[in-house]
């Protein structure tokens, strides 16, 4: 009877131990779980064209593409066409007759032709440049139109014109003003269309962009 009760009691002491160390076992995995692997996350790509030179430019007669063509490639630039929706007819840039559509535009301070494209790429360039004829002393309206189309907050701007017989004037004078956002405007200059790079890149490295 001794043997019997000596036998059961070392049987209950080994199912304890087993009762134990199966308990520690749990609770040593829940103490110490296997550490998660976190997935690299790949770095985004820089936008395209940041930190460079849009020339944008605006030409009904084709004297100002060739000056934004020429600076876009002085400067290292890429080019964008500012194009209205309704393009202008030789008729429309009849200056003899104050009917025609640009001269009764440019005696409008309100008038805002429609651009044919919205999704120019303002946000991608940090200096742009804008290209455009001078109309009746002033940018093209829809120079107008463009600018208050698009934040330019901390973008570095300026202007290159051409022109049949005036300066400049106060055309960039006026972008500033009217222009979306904080801008950094510096003076515009008026160029011949045949205008060489040395000569424009000299104008633009004074600017001190």
């Amino acid at each position: 009877m001794k043997k019997v009760w000596l036998l059961c009691l070392s049987l209950l002491m080994v199912l304890g131990l087993l009762g134990c160390g199966s308990d520690t076992g749990k609770a040593e995995e829940k103490a110490a779980p296997a550490p998660v692997q976190k997935a690299e996350t790949p770095a985004k790509p820089a936008a395209a064209g940041k930190g460079k030179i849009l020339v944008a430019y605006f030409s009904a007669t084709g004297n100002t593409k060739a000056l934004a063509e020429n600076a876009a490639q002085a400067l290292g630039a890429d080019l964008y066409e500012i194009r209205p929706e309704q393009p202008y007819t030789s008729q429309d840039l009849n200056y003899n007759d104050e009917t025609t559509r640009a001269t009764v535009e440019q005696k409008n301070d309100s008038a805002r032709p429609k651009l044919a494209d919205l999704h120019a790429p303002v946000a991608d360039y940090d200096t742009i440049v804008l290209a455009y004829p001078i109309w009746w002393a002033q940018a093209p309206r829809i120079m107008d139109t463009f600018v208050e189309s698009y934040d330019f907050t901390g973008k570095n701007l300026t202007a290159v014109c051409t022109s049949g017989g005036s300066d400049i004037g106060s055309s960039a004078d006026y972008l500033q003003k009217i222009t979306k956002g904080q801008a950094n405007w510096k003076p515009g200059r008026l160029f011949s269309p045949s205008a060489g790079a040395g000569e424009i890149k000299g104008w633009f490295d004074g600017l001190g962009f």
